[in-house]
């Protein structure tokens, strides 16, 4: 339990990088980044593949179109929907939308033998964090809403990339269960080949602005921040993520996910230079107390 819940939390770590990465690419478009972060997270796992020590284990048909779908909406539709969000309404609020995710992992991944009453503790802490953190962007919100549709359609970015990463949380936790025969870092890799191909089908999908993007001068910057959020926040997040998600119930993996608002607010604070609010503070340590309210009832 231990392991799983110290892998939960560095997997939440390295995701409260995405959440920044577009600020520190300024020049690339959403799709572009969302793709290149992918294709580099599916060139690790292939290469990881291809020059592993043993023999080599590749998925049947039945694990490759479940890897196929998972990955659509865990990784390359998730992300392509966040930074759409983060575009049109900032930073802030996509993040605080994104934090709710381990309220509906809680409740939908409850285990049988947990009753309510030991959950409830953890959930209220969560929801009472989530609440806090609404209360101190309600300036930046307004701010943002006076650009009138385009920060509603952020929004609801948001909303959609949350309900996609909901929905991978369970059915991925599900599937690891059930598939003990399939070692975590086969089935990171398997997940990194087929968010590959979702980024090429983004690329000739949706377009790119490659063109524009090589005229500038930030190209470097630019692969730069896919290579890190590929390999680091793509592939070893997800080896760290799978760990947790084959050790621990999806509802506790659902409360780990806090981490990863908390880092990202954290990385935020750091980056642009701002001092947190004390809301901000006091939400942060609600959300810690919540994460250990959880583990008690799990325990």
């Amino acid at each position: 339990m231990l392991v799983g819940i110290l892998a939960g939390l560095a997997a939440g770590a390295l995701w409260g990088l995405v959440f920044v990465a577009p600020a520190l690419a300024p020049g690339l478009a959403a799709v572009d980044l969302a793709a290149g972060r992918f294709a580099c997270y599916g060139l690790t796992a292939l290469l990881v593949m291809l020059f592993a020590r043993g023999k080599r284990r590749w998925p049947t048909l039945s694990q490759l179109g479940a890897a196929l779908g998972l990955s659509v909406v865990g990784f390359s539709g998730y992300y392509l929907l966040l930074v759409l969000s983060i575009r049109d309404a900032g930073v802030e609020v996509p993040t605080l939308i994104i934090g709710t995710i381990p309220i509906w992992v809680m409740l939908l991944g409850k285990p049988e033998h947990l009753l309510w009453r030991g959950l409830l503790p953890g959930l209220l802490l969560t929801i009472t964090g989530v609440l806090l953190m609404m209360g101190t962007e309600t300036a930046g919100a307004a701010a943002h809403a006076t650009q009138g549709w385009v920060y509603w359609r952020g929004i609801g970015f948001a909303l959609l990339s949350m309900l996609c990463w909901t929905a991978f949380a369970v059915l991925n936790s599900a599937w690891l269960k059930h598939h003990h025969e399939v070692n975590v870092t086969d089935w990171t890799n398997w997940l990194g080949v087929a968010s590959g191909l979702g980024a090429v089908a983004l690329w000739l999908v949706l377009g790119s602005e490659s063109k524009e993007l090589l005229a500038r001068a930030d190209i470097a910057q630019a692969a730069m921040v896919c290579i890190a959020t590929g390999v680091g926040s793509a592939w070893l997040a997800t080896v760290l993520w799978s760990i947790a998600s084959r050790r621990l119930s999806a509802s506790l993996c659902g409360q780990l996910i806090v981490s990863e608002t908390l880092f990202a607010l954290l990385y935020a604070f750091v980056g642009y230079g701002v001092w947190p609010h004390w809301l901000q503070l006091v939400a942060s340590a609600v959300f810690v107390l919540g994460i250990v309210a959880s583990i008690r009832a799990h325990r």
